[in-house]
């Protein structure tokens, strides 16, 4: 483990529900030879960053999964499991039963939704120690948008017009795709925090947020069955 993170205790929750609605339980889908949130368990193990990993969830089927995949698991109630519940809200009670349970209190906290599989070891560690030597409150995964820069957003209107979203930066006067202000989004691969932003503010972000940018062709989020299927192409084009 680099010495880096040898000096704090670092915490990593998966939390991974079972009511998956656009892709019946996605998160326990094989792809490409196991089960979907195994590969962001994998990549967790492989970074040595962590002094504990833990599943959350509120399905039995995928605490098993994560069992056998050697991770420790707990099991969300009820209350924390439907979809109008924030995620910031789960992890907060995941981490304050865990610090409970082990008896210790973690310095930072980091999230991995496995939802993103093609983010690696080498994210994992480079983006904890950002969080780690800047002394941010947070750093969280990003990717840069290209052709949906925000300068191109419409809504349409009650009489069926289109007008800019932003319209502070109108599209008319924004030139060429290539000379548009570098814009960026959360990709949801990782949020990484110091546990007290979390815990005391209950917040993932906190007053002083850092990105780490990562490659958009790492930034696959899936959502549908079409994502699923882009990102079994990427494993194998990755992997070798």
């Amino acid at each position: 483990m680099n010495h880096t993170y040898q000096k704090n205790k670092i915490l990593c929750v998966l939390q991974v529900r079972g009511g998956s609605k656009g892709v019946p339980k996605k998160n326990i889908r094989e792809v490409n030879g196991k089960p979907l949130m195994n590969w962001t368990i994998e990549s967790a193990k492989k970074s040595g960053v962590f002094d504990g990993i833990w599943v959350s969830s509120d399905s039995d089927e995928i605490l098993e999964v994560g069992r056998k995949a050697d991770v420790n698991t707990m099991k969300r109630p009820d209350e924390l499991s439907g979809d109008e519940v924030l995620s910031v809200d789960s992890l907060y009670w995941a981490v304050e039963q865990i610090e409970e349970l082990k008896q210790n209190r973690y310095d930072y906290v980091v999230e991995l939704p496995v939802v993103c599989p093609l983010r690696n070891e080498t994210h994992i560690k480079e983006a904890v120690e950002k969080l780690i030597t800047t002394g941010a409150d947070s750093v969280i995964s990003v990717t840069q948008m290209t052709d949906k820069h925000p300068v191109r957003m419409k809504r349409i209107t009650d009489d069926d017009l289109i007008e800019d979203f932003c319209s502070e930066y109108p599209e008319g006067d924004a030139g060429r795709r290539q000379d548009l202000e570098p814009c960026y989004i959360r990709n949801g691969g990782i949020y990484s925090m110091k546990r007290n932003t979390l815990m005391n503010e209950k917040t993932r972000h906190g007053k002083v947020s850092r990105p780490y940018v990562m490659e958009d062709k790492y930034s696959v989020n899936i959502d549908n069955e079409m994502d699923l299927k882009l990102t079994e192409i990427m494993l194998k084009e990755i992997n070798g």
